[in-house]
């Protein structure tokens, strides 16, 4: 089973209805969704000859930045919304 690959020109399109000073960051592992600085862009070719371009993390240790923000993990389907538990009586201190 193959998936659509996203296209150089499709993540153009996507990141010309943002902010330009804004910066780019990666979400990664949906299952512990962290957020990590980019700091490189590089082309190569794979090995079915055809162009790819890679968006990489940095190499410093400040470059993986802490937990992705909840409502972005749910923006991308990573995790549900998450609502409190509902609230139980408070015991007395009477045991009751």
């Amino acid at each position: 089973m193959t998936h659509p690959e996203m296209t150089v020109d499709e993540l153009i399109t996507l990141l010309s209805g943002f902010d330009r000073s804004a910066p780019v960051r990666q979400a990664m592992n949906p299952f512990f969704p962290m957020a990590h600085r980019l700091a490189q862009v590089v082309q190569s070719v794979d090995e079915t000859g055809r162009t790819v371009v890679y968006l990489a993390e940095g190499r410093v240790e400040d470059t993986q930045l802490g937990h992705l923000p909840p409502e972005v993990a749910v923006a991308l389907a990573w995790q549900g919304p998450v609502q409190a538990p509902p609230r139980r009586p408070r015991r007395t201190t009477g045991g009751k």
